[in-house]
């Protein structure tokens, strides 16, 4: 596997990437350090983790990579809550970025437990 921007899952996390990035952008003050920054690195790791583990040479490794970008996109799944509830992120985008993140949580796990180690 090497070819990962053929993924759908790389492709959906890589552009929810680009679009939490922008949101964590716009944030003000401390929440800006203390959230924003949280986001945008969970974010970028999801997408990143998936092409890091189809450039290895064994499924075993691409595996335990896509792990990697599992708990990456629960961990992004409780910024967005945060973010919401803090009134950061408005409702209804919130509720589509997590719909979206479900989806992808979803496609990890379907990729991972279909790669023979």
């Amino acid at each position: 596997m090497h070819d990962f921007k053929r993924l759908t899952v790389w492709q959906r996390a890589y552009q929810l990437s680009i679009e939490l990035i922008r949101i964590a952008g716009r944030f003000t003050g401390p929440v800006r350090y203390a959230l924003g920054d949280q986001i945008a690195r969970t974010a970028i790791s999801i997408p990143s983790n998936i092409a890091e583990g189809a450039g290895r040479h064994s499924p075993k490794d691409f595996k335990r990579f896509l792990a990697i970008a599992l708990g990456s996109a629960y961990e992004l799944e409780t910024q967005v809550l945060i973010g919401r509830d803090l009134a950061l992120v408005g409702e209804d985008v919130a509720k589509e970025h997590l719909r979206e993140l479900s989806e992808i949580q979803r496609m990890l796990h379907g990729l991972r437990d279909s790669i023979q180690t």
